[in-house]
Parts: C-alpha cells; structure tokens; sequence
C-alpha cells in the first residue's frame, strides 16, 4: 500500500454522527464538530460528557485540564452536558463494528440511550442494540435535548 492510500485510510471516517437539535450541535466539541458532523474514524467509538465545565458570566465553558499521564481517554468524544438534572454520564456509550454491522454499548449510563424508540440502559444496568445507517441515537432520558443522526460512510 503506497503512503497516500495508508494516510487516505486513516483520514476518512467510517461513519459520522449528525448534531439534529442545537443543544446536540452546542454540546460538542468545536475541534470535533464540522458543519454539523463529527467524525468516527475508527471502532470502538466512546462518547461520555465533559465533567471540566464552569459557568462565567452566564456562559458555560469548557475548562481544559493538562494531562500528564500517557493512559489513552475514556472516550473518543467528549460531550458538555449543562442541562441539570444532567442527560449524559462521563462514560455514556460505545458504538462498535461486529460481523452483523454495528451495535451501540451503553456503558451503565444513568440516564440510559435511545436508538429510534428503544431504549437502552438506564439506572447504571447497560445494555446493547444493534445500531443501523440512519438510526436516530438519544443520549440520556425520553426529555434529553441531546440528538444525534448515525449515518455510516462504508459500503
């Protein structure tokens, strides 16, 4: 494989999540948002909140914090969270690639997630269903701002 094809490879994503209400949109990171889209470059995909956030002025923000440790994240994307009571848990859900296509993991979240109408997890007991091109993911409860498009990119 010629280095342009590897680099190609790395760099497009496999799927990406579709921001479809503007707290979905304003919950996530700018550095990961594009034009409404945030990309999933490789499985296992992890999403859990924020937990650095602080209010100043009427505004939230998000606060980076150093990390000196060399231990990979627990999530690939990182949500911020301001709704009290909050939706999304520190380590919400995975979405994985399986031969039967993919499937979302919720991680024990305490709000649970919904793929179209059914809902997963909930009260830290986890769960799993299968995730298809198109479904609607739901992160926290049935009143949870928080909506996201799965739309896969591979053939």
């Amino acid at each position: 494989m010629n280095d342009k094809t590897s680099i190609l490879q790395l760099l497009t994503p496999k799927a990406v999540l579709k921001a479809i209400t503007p707290e979905a949109n304003a919950c996530a990171p700018r550095g990961q948002l594009r034009h409404g889209f945030i990309q999933i470059n490789q499985f296992p995909f992890s999403v859990g909140r924020e937990s650095r956030i602080k209010n100043s002025d009427g505004k939230l923000t998000r606060i980076e914090r150093v990390k000196f440790t060399d231990h990979d994240p627990n999530n690939d994307l990182y949500l911020m969270d301001p709704e009290r009571p909050m939706n999304i848990s520190r380590e919400h859900f995975t979405i994985v690639k399986n031969s039967d296509g993919y499937a979302l993991i919720d991680r024990n979240s305490a709000c649970g997630t919904a793929i179209g109408t059914n809902r997963i997890g909930g009260r830290d007991s986890g769960g799993q269903a299968k995730l298809k091109d198109g479904d609607i993911i739901t992160v926290g409860g049935e009143d949870t701002p928080y909506r996201f498009k799965f739309i896969s990119l591979e053939n």
